[in-house]
């Protein structure tokens, strides 16, 4: 009887001591998660939340091609970025192919 209350000391001991360094490296684990997340919003420039700009003007009938493609990567561009919605850059997009 006495071997048998020696292993089960023992196997308590060890698993004790497994779950108390367990626990230590899921909590240090968890703190450098924290600071890494705190670190990256630091770092992060604050979202600042603007009225849309205004709408580019409705090009003229005369204007070329090139014109219209760059105005569309522009607005796409906007898009992209969260300043325009997908409506408003629809919007915008029928207004310079005039249609």
């Amino acid at each position: 009887m006495p071997g048998l209350l020696r292993g089960v000391a023992r196997t308590a001991v060890v698993a004790g001591t497994a779950t108390a360094v367990s626990n230590r490296v899921s909590r240090r684990q968890a703190g450098r998660w924290a600071q890494q997340d705190y670190e990256r919003a630091a770092a992060a420039p604050p979202q600042a939340y603007a009225a849309p700009p205004p709408a580019p003007e409705q090009p003229p009938a005369g204007v070329s091609m090139e014109t219209k493609i760059s105005q569309l990567k522009e607005l796409a561009q906007l898009k992209e970025q969260g300043v325009l919605s997908e409506a408003e850059f629809e919007a915008q997009k029928s207004r310079i192919l005039g249609g």
